[in-house]
């Protein structure tokens, strides 16, 4: 598998591509890089994978089977058979799973997952967030512990969500559901209706407070 490691990189670097440490990158013979690329220490990329020029792929990342546009950012973290788009900002410590198609100017956060999944240009995915089976467009964005609820035990579904959409933190997306052009969800919502634009979706029990409960409880 590796048996000309040392034969691909020579000729990557000849090519342009920066290496921090060849010891330890792992690069099958039909993975390409661009010139100005760097590739830091413990990467794995095997596969058809393509990779961009001034492309940063950061330490500890695995990508196999992926096409990654130019000036993009992917650190401490996997890819696999997805294309990504330029100048997009990957990780630390997200999954990128086969079937997602990420536009130019994203942001995949940490711990973010992303599957079979169609992302628009410029939306952000900051951290704690899973997006699977959904197209979502142009200047979304996530907020923190989003979930696309899109399994229900015995099939999948997808979701919508249109351009420059506000998700509130911790909200759940039950699929199959859309949630229309500028809308917004409040934190803490589970959406399972659809969501009209220009709306904003409260979909949580209203705060009940029961005072001196800890004492009555002793």
């Amino acid at each position: 598998m590796f048996e000309d490691r040392k034969a691909v990189i020579e000729k990557l670097k000849a090519a342009g591509v920066t290496f921090v440490d060849e010891a330890t990158a792992y690069i099958e013979p039909t993975v390409t890089i661009g010139a100005g690329s760097t590739v830091y220490p413990n990467v794995l990329l095997t596969g058809e994978t393509h990779i961009g020029e001034n492309v940063t792929i950061g330490m500890g990342c695995e990508i196999a089977n992926c096409t990654i546009g130019d000036g993009t950012v992917v650190r401490h973290s996997v890819l696999d058979s997805s294309t990504i788009g330029q100048n997009v900002n990957i990780g630390p410590f997200a999954y990128v799973r086969p079937g997602s198609k990420i536009a130019d100017r994203v942001k995949v956060g940490d711990f973010v997952e992303v599957k079979n999944a169609t992302i628009g240009e410029g939306t952000k995915m900051a951290h704690l967030t899973y997006v699977g089976d959904a197209d979502v467009g142009r200047n979304v964005n996530f907020g923190c512990g989003t979930v696309v609820v899109n399994y229900d035990g015995k099939k999948k579904y997808r979701t919508i969500i249109d351009d420059d959409c506000f998700i509130g933190c911790n909200t759940n997306l039950v699929s199959p559901v859309r949630v229309g052009k500028n809308a917004y969800t409040a934190a803490g919502s589970t959406i399972t209706e659809n969501v009209p634009a220009d709306s904003l979706a409260i979909a949580r029990s209203r705060q009940t407070v029961k005072e001196n409960w800890r004492k009555n409880d002793e």
